[in-house]
């Protein structure tokens, strides 16, 4: 289970509202039970409204902070433009750990929709979201 505040989602959607036409994209910091503590947004170094990419400028910052207030880095989240809030075949093969939370951010539809998934060697699980 995935664990944010209002806040955080509302946070997750601007991030990917400003970044159209691309994706958006962010990581989550929070404790290892899964109850985030901050959204961290990056801008999509891909350009891309297919794919989103982390800045390693970001990333680097995310894992300082998190070492520095004892929070961990929990995961991604980032946007479908114009499709559903599940992972596309380019977003499980990008999955770099089992042990993150994957959270989409789909546009398609007023309001957005948020959905989170744990992606493990391929299968993809979804998780409930509590807010």
């Amino acid at each position: 289970m995935l664990r944010l505040r209002p806040e955080h989602r509302d946070a997750m959607i601007a991030t990917c509202v400003r970044a159209l036409p691309d994706e958006g994209c962010g990581l989550l910091l929070g404790t290892p039970d899964g109850v985030v503590s901050e959204v961290m947004a990056s801008v999509n170094v891909a350009h891309s409204a297919k794919v989103y990419e982390i800045d390693s400028r970001v990333m680097l910052r995310a894992y300082r902070e998190s070492e520095a207030k004892g929070t961990v880095v929990l995961g991604v989240f980032h946007s479908h433009t114009h499709s559903e809030a599940y992972p596309s075949p380019t977003d499980v093969a990008q999955a770099p750990d089992p042990q993150w939370h994957y959270v989409l951010v789909s546009l398609r539809d007023v309001p957005s929709v948020v959905r989170s998934y744990r992606i493990v060697e391929g299968t993809i699980s979804e998780e409930e979201v509590s807010h």
